[in-house]
C-alpha cells in the first residue's frame, strides 16, 4: 500500500488560492483559459507537492521527474504550481499573464519559464513528446546504468502528463500511445482530465469511444478515479493519490488514469459548461467562485504569506530529502563507473568527443555514383561506435532510409523481437512504425530529455504528416535530425503521390529549421558533420536522393557548413552568369557550365545545400559566393521555384517544377520537365545575351 496522503489545512488553502489566482489572472489579461486551471488546481498541487521528484532550486536536475502539461492552454495550471513551489515566478508574473516579455505567456514556452519542460498548446503534442521523454530515459539508463534493478538507479524517473479530451482526440496521441504500449514504457503516467467539455460543448457529439478500453488494447495499465460519481461532486485526493502510486508501481506498462472532473469546479454558474474554457469568468462569476472557496471576493491576486511559505517550504523540504538520497546514490555510481561518468559529463555538456570527425567516410571524386541516402547510412554507421548518444530509426522504411545501425539491437522489449530485428530494452535502432507524426513528436521528446541525439527517417513526401511536430521542434530549438529521403521526381515510377515537388519551399518557410539538401556523397558527409556540430541551433532535415548521384569534384566541407559555396568557377576567368543549384541538380549545373564554356560563356556554379545556413553568413562572404554585380543568374532545383526569386533577382531565371510530377523512369522525368543541363544553358545564353546588349 502507498503511504497515506499527508494533506493539511494549509494545503487546502493553497489549492483554493490557486483556483482564485487562475480566475484573477485571466480576468486581468482579458482573455485566456481559466476553466481547467480552476478545476485541476488540486491535481497539479498533489503532483508538485506530494508526488513528483523535483527541485525548484535546480530545474534541470538530472534525477527529476518530468511534468508535461499537454493541455497547454491551461497554462495557469502549471504557472500556479511553479509559483507555489518556488521556481521563480511571483504574483506579479501572474498579473502579466499573456503580456509581452512575461514569463507567463498564453501557453507554456520551453526555455522561457523555469520548470516548463516543453512548449505545449497544439493539442496532442505534449503527450506524444512525453512518450519520447520516456523512451529517452530508458535509453540513457541503458547507456549509463543498465544493470541496476528497476527503481534502484539514479537515472530512474517518471514522466507525468496531464492531458485532456482534446489531446486524446488528436491522431498523434493515438500513434504515440500505441508505440508506448508496444515499448512497454513503465516510466510514463498520464492523467486524463475527463471533464466532458470541449469548445463545442459535450464531447459525446464527436468522442463516444471507450478510451480506457482503447488504451488497454494498446497495452497500457488503466484506472478510473471518478470525482463526479452518481451524487455530490467529491474531489477524492486520497483516491487519486493511490491511483498515481499504483501507476508508478506498474513498471512494465505505461499508465493512464481517467480522472472524471467537472470543468471550472466550483464556479457557481459556469461549472460544467464550455464558457470558461477559453474566456474570462467575468467579475460576478469570479466573485462567486471566491465565495465558494471561502475567500474574500473583493481581494484580487491574493496569496497569504503563510500559504505561500508553507507550499515553498514543503517543496524545498521534499527536494532536500530526495536530493540527499539521490546524491548519495549518484556519487556512488560515479565512483563505481568512471568511464560512464565521463560519458555522462560529455553528454550533459553537449560536447562531441575529441577527433570524432576523423572516422567520417570519404568518397573519391569520379568514383561509382552513390545515392545520398546511402552516403547518409554510411555516416551513421561510421559514427555509431564513438557517438553512443546518436540513435534513431525510421517510420517503417529502415532499408529505404538507410537509418539502421548495423549489428546493434532494436529499442524494443525482447518479447517484441522479430525474425529481422532482435529486441533489447536498451537497444539503439528505433522502429516508429507507420507513424510519421508521432515519430517527429517522439524525436522532440528525446531531445527535451536532454542526453541523447535522435534521428528519424521517412520519405520526404511523407514529411507532410510530421509538420506540426517539426514546427514545434523548431520553435523550441530542439536538435532533432530528420532524415528525409526520396527527395524529388527522382523517385520515378511511384509517381506524383510520392514526389515531393512543393516540400522544399514549404519547409524552408519554418523559421529555425535547417533544410540541408546535399549534392553528392561528400556533401552528405559534410552535412552530417555540420548538423551534429550545430546541436543547439534547432532541428535539421537532411533531404536525400533515392537515385545514385555522381561523386563531384570540388566539394568543400567548410562551404557546406556555411550553407553555400562556389563548387566550380568560370573556366574563362570572367563570370558571365551564375548558376545556383542544390542536391542532385548541382551535377546538372556543372554539365551546363561545361557546355557554356565551349561557347565562351563563363559560368560560376554555386552549390547551396542549406539556404538557412547561407543566409546566416556575413554579407561579405555571401557576396564573395553570389557575386552581386553579376545579375545574370539561373537557379535549378527539382521542385517548385517559388522562393528562388530572392536569390536570382528580378532578372534571373528559375528552372524547376511548378506542377505535380508523373509516373515514369527518373531520367525521363528530368528531361520532360526540363530540369536539364540544356535548359540551364539555354536560360544562361538568353540572360548573358540580354545583359551584353544592355552593356552590362
Amino acid at each position: 500500500m502507498p503511504p497515506a496522503l499527508d494533506w493539511t489545512e494549509l494545503d487546502s488553502r493553497a489549492v483554493a488560492h490557486a483556483r482564485a489566482l487562475a480566475g484573477d489572472a485571466v480576468q486581468k489579461a482579458g482573455n485566456g483559459h481559466p476553466g481547467a486551471a480552476v478545476s485541476l488546481a488540486p491535481v497539479a498541487y498533489l503532483l508538485f507537492q506530494k508526488v513528483m521528484r523535483h527541485d525548484p532550486s535546480d530545474p534541470a536536475w538530472l534525477g527529476r521527474d518530468r511534468f508535461v502539461l499537454s493541455i497547454g492552454h491551461s497554462s495557469l495550471t502549471l504557472y500556479n504550481q511553479l509559483l507555489l513551489a518556488g521556481y521563480g515566478l511571483e504574483i506579479e508574473d501572474l498579473r502579466s499573464l499573456r503580456q509581452w516579455g512575461s514569463p507567463t505567456p498564453g501557453h507554456p514556452e520551453y526555455g522561457q519559464t523555469a520548470g516548463v519542460e516543453m512548449t505545449t498548446g497544439p493539442l496532442g503534442q505534449g503527450l506524444a513528446s512525453a512518450v519520447g521523454m520516456a523512451m529517452a530515459a530508458r535509453r540513457a539508463r541503458g547507456l549509463l546504468d543498465p544493470n541496476q534493478p528497476k527503481g534502484a538507479s539514479p537515472f530512474d524517473h517518471t514522466v507525468f502528463v496531464l492531458a485532456g479530451d482534446g489531446d486524446l482526440q488528436e491522431g498523434v496521441t493515438a500513434e504515440a500511445s500505441s508505440l508506448a504500449g508496444t515499448q512497454r514504457l513503465g516510466n510514463l503516467v498520464v492523467i486524463w482530465d475527463d471533464n466532458a467539455i470541449t469548445i463545442d460543448g459535450d464531447p459525446k457529439i464527436t468522442f463516444s469511444e471507450d478510451v480506457l478500453a482503447r488504451y488497454r488494447a494498446y497495452g497500457w495499465h488503466t484506472q478510473h478515479v471518478d470525482w463526479r460519481g452518481e451524487g455530490e461532486y467529491r474531489e477524492d485526493l486520497d483516491g487519486l493519490h493511490r491511483a498515481v502510486r499504483a501507476a508508478q508501481e506498474e513498471t512494465d506498462r505505461p499508465s493512464i488514469i481517467r480522472l472524471s472532473t467537472i470543468m471550472a469546479w466550483p464556479c457557481p454558474t459556469l461549472k460544467g459548461t464550455a464558457a470558461p474554457h477559453g474566456a474570462a469568468l467575468g467579475a460576478e462569476e469570479l466573485a462567486g467562485l471566491k465565495k465558494e472557496l471561502g475567500l474574500d471576493p473583493e481581494r484580487c491576486f491574493d496569496l497569504p504569506e503563510e500559504v505561500l511559505a508553507h507550499a515553498r517550504a514543503n517543496a524545498a523540504a521534499r527536494a532536500a530529502e530526495i536530493r540527499e538520497n539521490w546524491d548519495a546514490a549518484y556519487s556512488n555510481w560515479r565512483r563505481m563507473n568512471s568511464q560512464k561518468a565521463a560519458l555522462l559529463d560529455r553528454l550533459v555538456a553537449r560536447e562531441l568527443p575529441s577527433g570524432w570527425h576523423h572516422v567520417l567516410p570519404t568518397f573519391e571524386p569520379g568514383s561509382k555514383p552513390v545515392a545520398t541516402r546511402n552516403a547518409s547510412g554510411a555516416v551513421i554507421n561510421a559514427l555509431a561506435p564513438i557517438l553512443p548518444e546518436l540513435w534513431g530509426g525510421s517510420a517503417d522504411l529502415t532499408a529505404s532510409n538507410a537509418t539502421a545501425v548495423k549489428g546493434e539491437p532494436s529499442f524494443i522489449p525482447a518479447s517484441q523481437s522479430s525474425d529481422t530485428w532482435q529486441g533489447d530494452i536498451y537497444g539503439r535502432n528505433l522502429h516508429f512504425g507507420i507513424r510519421e507524426h508521432a515519430m517527429a513528436s517522439v524525436l522532440n521528446g528525446i531531445c527535451l530529455h536532454g542526453l541523447t541525439r535522435p534521428y528519424g527517417g521517412t520519405f520526404f513526401v511523407f514529411s507532410d504528416y510530421m509538420r506540426p511536430a517539426v514546427r514545434l521542434g523548431a520553435l523550441m530549438k530542439l536538435p532533432a535530425i530528420h532524415v528525409w529521403t526520396h527527395d524529388s521526381i527522382g523517385v520515378g515510377e511511384d509517381g506524383p503521390t510520392h514526389q515531393p515537388v512543393e516540400h522544399l519551399w514549404a519547409y524552408r518557410a519554418i523559421p529555425g529549421l535547417a533544410m540541408v539538401r546535399p549534392a553528392d556523397a561528400n556533401e552528405t558527409v559534410a552535412a552530417w558533420k555540420s548538423v551534429l556540430e550545430r546541436r543547439c541551433d534547432g532541428p535539421a532535415a537532411l533531404v536525400l536522393s533515392r537515385q545514385n548521384l555522381p561523386v563531384l569534384q570540388g566539394t568543400d566541407a567548410e562551404g557546406v557548413a556555411r550553407g553555400g559555396y562556389v563548387i566550380a568557377d568560370s573556366p574563362t576567368g570572367k563570370v558571365d552568369v551564375q548558376i545556383l543549384a542544390t542536391g542532385s541538380e548541382v551535377s546538372i549545373a556543372l554539365d551546363a557550365r561545361n557546355a557554356l564554356a565551349t561557347e565562351g560563356i563563363g559560368a560560376r556554379v554555386i552549390s547551396l545545400p542549406c539556404l538557412e545556413w547561407f543566409d546566416e553568413q556575413p554579407q561579405d562572404y555571401r557576396d564573395s559566393v553570389l557575386l552581386p554585380d553579376v545579375t545574370a543568374r539561373v537557379s535549378i532545383e527539382a521542385g517548385t521555384t517559388s522562393g528562388w526569386a530572392r536569390y536570382v533577382g528580378d532578372g534571373g531565371v528559375s528552372i524547376g517544377i511548378d506542377r505535380y510530377g508523373a509516373s515514369a523512369p527518373p531520367a525521363e522525368l528530368f528531361e520532360r520537365f526540363g530540369v536539364s543541363a540544356e535548359a540551364v544553358a539555354k536560360a544562361a545564353r538568353s540572360l548573358v545575351g540580354r545583359t551584353r546588349i544592355k552593356g552590362v
